[in-house]
């Protein structure tokens, strides 16, 4: 299945609010500082609001992403801050072009969006082919937890007065993986009317030791595992997992 952003995109940096990105840098700081790191790759770098954390804390920053709509609300966003930050239109399975990065990143969960188990396993041997040695990847999974038990208690609803949702989701056709369904309404500020757009999104998880199995096949050293924001290890109810792995 193939996701649609044309229309997300533009409804997208309101819906992530909630997301700790701060959080994110400062996991990336701890154990690759932009002083001993700078060269950073940011995949699937949706609207740019980590690439732009990323490049205020001193790192030199370049992102991809599959959506050109995305990468256009991205480049508004730089544009407006006056940074200058590289944006390629690109898969991540599909990732070439670099070398001798330091850091790269696969940030909220993007990582799900790849179906196959073949493009998961693809693009961590084109990460590692273009990270230089003690480079690291970061990235962050949805947990077989969240995939079976809480993305199932749909329908989820959303209404801040400018924008309102429906989310509903089914299980999908792999185990963990999960069909969404949302409709947004989007209020036109001159009318004042509400405009209706649809959109669908496949994801599929693995169990974490899938992951670190495929990295250390790959050629990845020193891979760790942490849940939820914090530095515990998972646990049966842990929605968020967070994967390291150094080159």
């Amino acid at each position: 299945m193939t996701n649609s952003y044309s229309r997300f995109a533009s409804v997208y940096n309101q819906l992530m609010e909630d997301i700790p990105y701060d959080q994110y840098v400062h996991w990336i700081q701890t154990f690759a500082p932009s002083d001993k790191y700078p060269k950073l790759l940011d995949v699937a770098c949706g609207t740019g609001t980590l690439s732009l954390l990323f490049h205020q804390a001193g790192y030199k920053v370049s992102g991809i992403d599959l959506s050109e709509e995305m990468l256009s609300v991205a480049q508004e966003r730089f544009d407006s801050e006056g940074v200058d930050i590289p944006l390629f239109a690109m898969s991540m399975d599909e990732l070439d072009g670099f070398s001798e990065l330091d850091v790269v990143t696969i940030p909220i969960d993007s990582i799900n969006y790849l179906v196959e188990q073949d493009a998961c396993l693809e693009t961590f041997k084109r990460i590692y082919t273009q990270l230089r040695d003690g480079g690291q990847l970061f990235f962050d999974v949805h947990s077989l937890y969240k995939m079976d038990f809480i993305f199932m208690e749909s329908p989820f609803t959303y209404d801040d007065g400018e924008i309102m949702y429906l989310w509903y989701t089914e299980q999908g056709e792999f185990d963990h993986s999960v069909y969404h369904q949302m409709t947004f309404f989007v209020k036109d500020e001159n009318s004042g009317l509400y405009e209706r757009f649809d959109e669908e999104h496949f994801q599929r998880t693995y169990p974490w030791e899938m992951y670190v199995k495929w990295l250390k096949e790959v050629g990845f050293s020193e891979v760790s595992v942490t849940a939820d924001w914090s530095q515990q290890s998972p646990s049966e109810e842990s929605e968020r997992i967070f994967i390291r792995a150094m080159k």
